[in-house]
């Protein structure tokens, strides 16, 4: 992976508490995956950053190389990699995702 990729990676990932690398953007996400995962946080109230993987093959393929996952979407939280879309949603229909979300402090308590 090229070094500018991998720190344009870290940047956003840096700069944004919730940040999700996906197909499409959250207002016109290009594949259901990528959809399931921002319904999901659209649902639980969640600001989030995002980058369109589609727009760069160095960035489709670098974010894959910089998670060691091989599948997009790939969300992170407060830095960490917290995984894909049925991780995301395995998480959130068991409740786990949002007290995640809360302990992280990107979700107030009440919400």
């Amino acid at each position: 992976m090229m070094s500018d990729t991998k720190a344009d990676i870290q940047t956003k990932i840096d700069a944004n508490p919730v940040m999700l690398f996906m197909k499409g953007t959250p207002q016109f996400p290009q594949c259901g995956f990528s959809s399931t995962v921002c319904q999901v946080l659209d649902y639980l109230g969640v600001e989030f950053g995002s980058d369109n993987v589609l727009a760069s093959d160095d960035l489709r393929q670098g974010i894959k190389e910089f998670s060691d996952w091989p599948t997009v979407p790939q969300l992170y939280v407060k830095g960490e990699f917290v995984g894909g879309c049925d991780i995301i949603r395995e998480m959130f229909e068991s409740g786990e995702l949002r007290t995640f979300l809360q302990e992280k402090g990107v979700l107030s308590e009440d919400a």
